[in-house]
């Protein structure tokens, strides 16, 4: 889910990124989708699992539900920025953007083509998710279809929700409460206390990624009608609004340590080495191009936060 970015994580190297951001260096083959599932929002998927399933881990680990909850995940993700990437292709959203490289929009590859990569990924995680399921609780099934309903419809259908500001609502709860909590759940089979209250600053990371990334096309996104929570909140209020998610995932991370006595929680502040810089530049106010360092900088974050967070729980 989500996030997405005409709106949202990227697997890519720098190098990748510079091709990425370079619009006469047009990525062929699979380089190509790979930039089209725009790998550095990827961190949005990757964090949840580690740290939900960190959270329960001293219960129980199975590994191959671990694996198979990552699987669905980024899957779900990557289907969720495919689909984003069709549907403000065919509306010609995308035709005038700074940033990520847009496979429809830019022409490099066909709607129909980015379509098929649509189902397949949502097939992916339908597949995996539905072992999952058979396994541990057939009700997966249901949060799954939620899932992938809510991937299409951020962008898709005649009245996509994203399209109405509530985007970052989408990602935190997806990418934060249910990916954080389900994790913990198809190890446990139970609701884990810990695991949802971490699944808080998990999701306050993954809506700063949103944030930054509806920050970077505001206006673009105002002159077609696209009506992020940026768009609505206007420049400085987002800038703000950026700047309180970020630092405030930190507190929150420090106030799940003292009050679970899990003093290992604190490692996470960690991702404070990157937040910095991305704070900064927001703060100083960067546009356009010049946001899409902060972009990766904020994935970086939730990543080495959350990869910390989860060396913290398990050792």
């Amino acid at each position: 889910m989500v996030i997405t970015t005409s709106d949202s994580q990227r697997l890519g190297s720098d190098t990748l990124g510079a091709m990425v951001n370079t619009p006469t260096q047009t990525p062929t083959g699979a380089a190509l989708w790979i930039a089209g599932a725009r790998p550095k929002t990827l961190p949005a998927a990757i964090v949840p699992v580690a740290v939900g399933t960190a959270a329960v881990a001293s219960e129980t680990f199975i590994a191959w539900r671990a694996a198979a909850a990552m699987i669905v995940a980024l899957a779900l993700q990557v289907a969720t920025n495919y689909a984003n990437d069709y549907s403000d292709g065919i509306r010609g959203t995308d035709d005038d953007r700074v940033g990520p490289l847009r496979l429809v929009g830019s022409g490099a590859a066909s709607p129909g083509a980015v379509k098929r990569a649509i189902f397949a990924s949502f097939g992916v995680a339908g597949i995996v998710g539905l072992i999952l399921s058979l396994v541990v609780n057939p009700w997966l099934l249901v949060v799954g279809l939620f899932s992938i309903a809510a991937g299409w419809f951020y962008t898709g259908g005649s009245k996509p929700y994203g399209y109405l500001g509530l985007g970052e609502v989408f990602v935190f709860v997806f990418f934060g409460l249910v990916a954080t909590i389900g994790s913990a759940y198809v190890q446990t089979e139970a609701v884990s206390g810990l695991a949802t209250v971490l699944a808080i600053p998990v999701g306050v990371f993954a809506t700063a990624l949103l944030i930054i990334n509806n920050l970077r096309d505001r206006e673009g996104d105002a002159e077609v009608g696209k009506n992020t929570l940026a768009v609505r909140m206007g420049d400085r209020n987002t800038r703000t609004f950026f700047t309180a998610t970020m630092l405030g995932a930190f507190v929150l991370i420090a106030l799940t340590a003292g009050l679970s006595s899990r003093p290992g929680l604190l490692l996470g502040l960690i991702g404070l080495v990157t937040a910095g810089s991305a704070v900064r530049t927001v703060i100083s106010g960067a546009v356009g191009r010049d946001l899409i360092p902060v972009l990766e900088a904020t994935g970086k974050t939730q990543l080495l936060a959350g990869l910390a967070m989860t060396v913290g729980l398990l050792f």
